[in-house]
């Protein structure tokens, strides 16, 4: 019996992990491996890395001091959870089985990026999701969002905040709104209603792309919004955790627990949240509010 089972062992989970390793808990960190922390090979906003720091790099050293504490590790996916007479179980695809007096669910979101090989050592690099954390990177830089419909253009006018030189490649072709479309032409931001061939790349340098029609569109940083990412709140479903109108999880804002009893929530999976920095905060204040429920036994 574990006094909390951590579902995520992201940014958010290793930071809750740590704080109640400190309280001297017995914990239990189930993670899958596969988040947006595993991909991502640089964070630029993150206090104490003035230079990035990538999203595995940030993993191993949460692991390894949480571990130094007493927190236990399991590489596997949790597939089933729930509540039985104030306690929880939880069951993974490894068919393994675990129970805990509190669960913290930070399993996170799952960004759609387009299946180009290319892409993957770019991400964090040269090649952004998130124009809060890195529309910087991009400033007066030659840029391609790579998207689909509203959310693609949507993000390309955010981008002209930092650069002037942008162009769309609506690449699933989704129709984009006519307002949308005015706006983009009022930027002078170019836009391209034609799928992407091959991204064009040099290890993690990005250099553009290349258009199923032929044409080469370059240049040297890349966004990628295509809307419809997955929110990995299907656990939280099965445990009658409320969420909000777009999948994330709510909680209180003061302590980070659901509507749930002894079931926290953080990181990019709760509401507002979707930022390394912000994880951290999120981890740090369920970690604490855990033990206070604990302490309160």
């Amino acid at each position: 019996m574990y006094d909390c089972i951590i579902i995520g062992g992201g940014i958010a989970g290793l930071q809750a992990a740590i704080q109640l390793g400190r309280y001297k808990h017995k914990v239990l960190v189930l993670d899958a491996n596969d988040g947006r922390s595993v991909i991502c090979h640089s964070y630029h906003n993150v206090l104490g890395y003035p230079d990035g720091v990538s999203g595995p790099e940030l993993r191993s050293i949460g692991q390894e001091h949480a571990s130094r504490l007493g927190v236990e590790f399991i590489t596997d996916r949790v597939i089933k959870a729930e509540k039985i007479n104030e306690k929880f179980a939880v069951e993974t695809a490894g068919g393994e089985a675990f129970s805990a007096k509190t669960l913290l669910i930070s399993t996170g979101v799952v960004d759609r990026i387009p299946p180009f090989p290319e892409l993957k050592p770019c991400l964090g690099i040269s090649v952004y999701v998130c124009p809060d954390c890195d529309g910087y990177e991009v400033s007066d830089k030659q840029t391609i969002v790579m998207g689909s419909g509203n959310p693609g253009a949507n993000m390309a006018l955010t981008l002209s905040y930092w650069t002037k030189e942008i162009t769309y490649v609506n690449h699933e072709q989704v129709d984009v709104d006519d307002e949308i479309l005015s706006s983009l032409k009022e930027k002078g931001i170019v836009y391209v209603n034609e799928p992407i061939e091959k991204v064009l790349a040099e290890e993690a340098d990005f250099r553009g792309v290349q258009l199923r029609n032929g044409e080469q569109v370059e240049a040297s940083r890349g966004f990628v919004a295509f809307g419809g990412n997955e929110i990995k709140s299907q656990l939280a479903v099965q445990l009658g955790v409320e969420l909000h109108a777009n999948k994330h999880i709510l909680v209180d804002p003061r302590t980070k627990m659901t509507n749930v009893d002894r079931v926290w929530a953080a990181g990019d999976v709760v509401a507002h949240s979707e930022q390394v920095t912000i994880a951290m905060g999120d981890g740090s204040q369920s970690g604490i509010w855990i033990h206070k429920t604990l302490l309160g036994e």
